[in-house]
């Protein structure tokens, strides 16, 4: 077969749709989001000052912006300079003249390490997740909580003497950390349903229809269920009273149905059978009226996964990895927002 050297007609055409549909995206962002006040958070925090020579650094919230590239298209810092320099609807997202040069990798990579230090990215996803609730994206009507493995590729090799947690049971210590430095030692292994894991897990906290309020990060080992009250306080906005939280059936112990009840809020938890005293009918068609929701939580870690290659750890540490967790959950909730908001519209 003859290689074409010239795009055809119809190679033309659909570049031209792919563009329409990033523009069009990228307006929608840009008009759904109150960029000033972005911009305040971030100039709290970072500071900006001038380069070796003499050169006003970039704004930050260009670079920010350049962070929401990255984790929708599962760039790399390399990556998301080039495909900006490239692209004029990514250019345009940024608010960049054509005739500028985007900031290059190591300039992206600073920014993110120095907001991280300051738990900036904290403050960003909770703005951002205000506005969403002020355009009736977010609705505070009942909340889902789950967490999700994330396997760092920088796991130790070979034979390994150590201990692994079972899913859902206590955590344990791993016997040796005497890792090469080509192992992230903050990672911790875990065995879930036969599969071995080494990493991290995020926590999520969202709403109804899988919007993210909360995020928490931990290692692989930690067991989510004993520590619902923390997942619960990374949700920085007021939660109206009496609202249902869902969670499956793992969660369902007398500790948290406690907690629950301390915040006003209903029990949701999916019902468990325990030795010789199985579910009643009742209890079964409550876990399928439940379930009709809940797994809401499990489609928001899927989307992620699929749709901006996450799953898998990009950076080295704990305080990173939940920059990338928080990234990925802002992405997820904007990714979202124009179909929400136009579908409210209709309604």
């Amino acid at each position: 077969m003859k290689i074409q050297k010239q795009p055809t007609l119809a190679d033309s055409i659909c570049d031209l749709r792919a563009r329409k549909i990033k523009k069009t995206f990228f307006t929608q962002i840009n008009t759904l989001i109150d960029w000033d006040t972005i911009s305040i958070l971030i100039n709290n925090d970072y500071l900006k000052g001038k380069s070796a020579t003499g050169k006003p650094s970039y704004d930050g919230t260009l670079l920010f912006k350049m962070c929401l590239l990255q984790s929708w298209y599962g760039l790399s810092d390399y990556e998301v300079e080039d495909r900006i320099n490239d692209s004029l609807s990514f250019s345009y997202f940024c608010g960049m003249t054509i005739e500028q040069v985007a900031p290059d990798h190591s300039t992206l990579s600073r920014f993110r390490t120095a907001l991280t230090k300051t738990q900036t990215f904290e403050k960003l996803f909770t703005s951002i997740n205000k506005q969403l609730e002020a355009h009736n994206i977010i609705v505070k009507t009942g909340l889902i909580i789950d967490a999700s493995v994330i396997d760092t590729p920088l796991r130790p090799k070979g034979k390994t003497n150590f201990k692994v947690t079972e899913d859902r049971f206590a955590d344990q210590v791993e016997v040796h950390k005497e890792y090469p430095d080509s192992v992230d030692k903050e990672g911790t292994w875990l065995k879930k349903r036969g599969k071995y894991h080494f990493g991290f897990k995020k926590h999520h906290v969202t709403d109804n229809e899988g919007l993210v309020l909360g995020v928490l990060t931990t290692t692989a080992s930690k067991n989510e269920i004993a520590n619902l009250e923390e997942v619960l306080e990374t949700v920085n906005v007021v939660l109206p009273k009496d609202i249902p939280l869902k969670a499956d059936k793992g969660y369902q112990s007398k500790k948290n149905v406690a907690i629950l009840k301390k915040r006003n809020l209903k029990n949701h938890i999916l019902k468990k059978a325990v030795k010789n005293k199985p579910l009643t009918k009742w209890e079964t068609r409550f876990n399928k009226l439940i379930g009709k929701t809940r797994f809401k939580v499990e489609r928001t870690f899927g989307g992620i996964k699929l749709w901006f290659k996450g799953g898998i750890a990009r950076y080295r540490g704990m305080k990173k990895m939940h920059t990338q967790n928080l990234m990925e959950a802002m992405c997820y909730n904007l990714y979202r927002s124009p179909g929400i908001f136009a579908s409210n519209c209709k309604n």
